[in-house]
């Protein structure tokens, strides 16, 4: 009989007595360094635009070169790890994080915004190498029964970054920038405003370099962790690309879950992109001002984080006893309910639904992975680089939201009515978990 401490241990160990505790360690650090970088990154929109005088849809360019950087390099990560290993993809993922993160120091002697848009651009290059790489490898750091309650756990660090970039963020870039607005730097001269935009630049740098100082120090150590083998001996590394691609396809779990990762991410941005609009009329219809509304759905945006972040350690104790799949599926109806709130109801109750939402969410992303991935080991570099170009869904659906709250419908706030989008996205999440969540194959809680 299995003792709860054998049970235990399986968790990073395989069944031939391999250990993987101080590989998974330091392959979950990049989880949250991925995290830092996501949340350091959403308010630069806004703070670029005021620094270098631009509209907002020339901000929001920073987000075409963040997820840009995702997209393009996913794939060719694939290939490269395919190639050679887990861990030369994890080193060369950090190289090139790095590499982004200190080219602000030149962007900023350069003193204009495409720079920044080059090295925002190479950073995600680097994050697209960790996440193409970290997912696959903490999946098969152990015995496969456990492998996406494995993932359930690595993630959890990942919104611990996100906290951190979000509190960085906040108080050592925004914080600290000139209270002067777009409008009135438009009326300085040149040489105020270019005076003003060196300051502004140099606040926002430092936070960027001193994490470029970190990158490098964890890229070092990676150089002198062994990471054991965890490619599956049956394929040749120097296979053609083709009949894995085919072998992909024609999973059916796996083709199904890279619609339902392509479909949630575009749920997860849209609900924490637009709950500050949300929150914004909520409070500004009890009377207050617009500025402060603002503030007040800041503050529930971060304890949508909190939540999130805690649930992911609290749904790893939960698929110790309940199969992830079935966890899946109900988050996925309940976060369908909570929106059906935040449409219909309204109010301080629908913010409050609405913040709700992040703790369905917190399982989604790794579950969805892990069930995709589950029956494609051999293969799991390429998986993976097509779970990751799904990432796209988060700059796409949420356009598609976008357009609804510009739509000022009579019947209904189109700020409401346009969170259907992220609550159609979550039906197909649903009807992904349903057939793996009720299959005849016993989970083994271990």
């Amino acid at each position: 009989m299995t003792t709860d401490k054998e049970k235990k241990s399986r968790l990073l160990v395989t069944r031939e007595g391999v250990s993987y505790v101080l590989p998974f360690i330091v392959v979950t650090c990049c989880f949250a360094l991925w995290g830092f970088a996501n949340d350091i990154t959403n308010p630069m929109v806004k703070a670029f635009s005021k620094i270098f005088r631009m509209s907002v849809t020339d901000g929001t360019l920073v987000q075409v070169a963040f997820y840009g950087g995702y997209f393009c390099m996913a794939l060719p990560a694939a290939l490269f790890i395919r190639r050679h290993s887990f861990k030369s993809g994890i080193v060369m993922g950090l190289a090139l994080y790095a590499l982004g993160v200190l080219l602000f120091i030149p962007a900023r002697a350069m003193g204009s915004f495409w720079p920044f848009l080059v090295a925002y651009f190479i950073l995600t290059c680097g994050l697209s190498f960790l996440e193409t790489t970290a997912n696959p490898c903490i999946l098969l750091m152990g015995d496969s029964e456990t492998a996406t309650r494995r993932l359930n756990f690595a993630q959890s660090f990942n919104p611990i970054g996100s906290l951190a970039g979000m509190f960085v963020a906040m108080n050592f870039i925004q914080a600290r920038l000139s209270p002067l607005d777009t409008a009135q730097r438009a009326t300085l001269d040149d040489a105020a405003f270019e005076t003003l935009k060196q300051s502004d630049l140099s606040v926002l740098v430092r936070p960027y370099a001193l994490l470029g100082v970190v990158l490098v120090l964890l890229l070092v150590v990676m150089l002198f962790v062994r990471i054991p083998a965890v490619r599956q001996a049956s394929r040749e590394r120097h296979e053609p690309l083709l009949p894995a691609v085919k072998r992909l396809w024609a999973n059916r779990p796996y083709r199904n879950g890279v619609v339902a990762q392509f479909f949630y991410v575009g749920a997860q941005i849209c609900c924490w992109t637009f709950i500050i609009q949300y929150g914004t009329r909520v409070f500004m219809a009890e009377g207050m001002g617009e500025q402060a509304a603002e503030v007040l759905s800041q503050r529930y945006n971060i304890v949508a984080m909190v939540l999130f972040c805690l649930m992911r350690f609290v749904n790893f104790f939960l698929m110790k006893y309940v199969k992830p799949a079935r966890l899946l599926t109900l988050f996925a109806a309940v976060a369908l309910v909570l929106l059906c709130g935040v449409v219909f109801v309204g109010g301080r109750m629908g913010i409050c639904c609405l913040v709700a939402v992040s703790a369905c969410m917190s399982l989604m992303f790794p579950t969805i992975y892990g069930i995709a991935l589950g029956g494609v080991r051999e293969d799991a570099e390429l998986g993976s680089a097509g779970l990751i170009m799904a990432i796209l869904g988060g700059s796409l659906l949420p356009a598609f939201q976008a357009m609804i709250i510009d739509s000022h419908v009579q019947w209904i706030p189109s700020v409401n009515l346009s969170f259907v989008v992220p609550a159609v996205c979550f039906v197909v999440v649903m009807f992904y978990g349903i057939p793996h969540a009720f299959e005849n194959k016993k989970y083994k809680n271990n």
